[in-house]
Parts: structure tokens; C-alpha cells; sequence
């Protein structure tokens, strides 16, 4: 039996929010569905934006109905400021996820990293460089927030099966196995 189900991915931001969505069939068969941005960099009032973050996070909850939400986890920075309004942003983003109830998944830029690299301290743009071979799309069109918000549903897909998959798994062999696609 062939599961089917979408993930929303949201990398949460303030000027500009990345937003992705992948309809996964099964453990391999993974397609982006779309991609955007939501740029709030002409809105100068900051309730505005965490506005125009939650409305446009429920329209696509409404028009794609997707089953998870992926979104990355706040990350230590030096500026305090910048922290707080990341937070509130990812807060507003969680909240229409919530309304919907759609499970969250929250993950940590080095999980990410991780997940889609095999490193931790991968760049954006290595990233960027990554997903087309896995996702075997083209997404030279596509920006760095949008790429990341692909990654971060992406990294959703990978954490979920394996989890399962090693639920299964009881050796290196049996991992190899079942996961063919993610051994070179």
C-alpha cells in the first residue's frame, strides 16, 4: 500500500517567508507541488507583517490542505531583536497550523543542513545545488527562501521515514535495503 501525503514547508521570516509544499508517495517518489515567497519588505508596520504571514499561510493551508507542517526551529543569534521578531513570525505560522490541525514539526538550520547535505554547516546555495538532483527538478527559478522552505519540507520527508524505517530496521544491511536511493 502506497501512502500518500503533503508536506507544508515554511522557512519563517519577516521581510521575506519561503513556503513549500511536496506530495510525498510512498518512501521515494517525492514532487514539489509549488514554491513561494511571501515579501513583506514594503510593510513597515511589524503586527502588519505577522498579519500578511498568518493570512497567507492559512490560504495555502486552504488551498492545498496539506497533511504536516515543517518549519525551522529559532536559532541562537547574536541580535536579540532579530530573534524575537524570527519567533513571532514562526509563532504566527504555527498558529494557522494549528487552527487546521495540522501536526508540527519543527527542525534546527543544522538538522536541515544535515538532512539535505550529509553536513551541518552547509551554505544556502550548496543547498540550493542539492535539491534539483533530489527532488530530480528543475529549480534554477527559484529563490534562496524558497529553496530553504523545500529543504525544510524535504528534511521532514527524511526524518519521518527514518523513523520509520527504523522502526523496521535492525541492522546496517536492512537499512541499506530499505533506503537503496540514499546510498551511493
Amino acid at each position: 500500500m502506497q501512502t500518500e501525503k503533503i508536506i507544508l514547508g515554511i522557512d519563517p521570516g519577516t521581510n521575506l517567508m519561503g513556503y513549500a509544499l511536496l506530495k510525498v508517495k510512498g518512501r521515494n517518489n517525492i514532487s514539489l507541488i509549488v514554491s513561494g515567497i511571501v515579501d513583506m519588505r514594503k510593510i513597515k508596520d511589524s503586527y502588519l507583517k505577522l498579519q500578511t504571514i498568518f493570512r497567507r499561510t492559512s490560504q495555502i493551508i486552504n488551498e492545498y490542505l496539506p497533511d504536516e507542517l515543517a518549519i525551522e526551529s529559532q536559532f541562537y543569534g547574536v541580535n536579540v531583536q532579530s530573534m524575537l521578531k524570527l519567533g513571532r513570525a514562526q509563532g504566527v505560522a504555527i498558529t494557522a497550523a494549528l487552527q487546521n490541525d495540522i501536526p508540527i514539526f519543527e527542525y534546527a538550520p543544522r538538522k536541515i543542513k544535515m538532512s539535505i547535505t550529509g553536513t551541518g554547516t552547509a551554505s544556502k546555495e550548496q543547498i540550493a545545488n542539492i535539491l534539483p538532483k533530489l527532488l530530480k527538478q528543475d529549480l534554477k527559478a527559484h529563490t534562496l527562501d524558497e529553496t530553504d522552505a523545500i529543504a525544510i519540507a524535504y528534511c521532514h520527508h527524511i526524518q519521518s521515514t527514518t523513523l520509520i524505517s527504523s522502526s523496521k530496521s535492525n541492522s546496517w544491511k536492512d537499512f541499506i535495503k530499505n533506503n537503496p536511493k540514499r546510498i551511493k
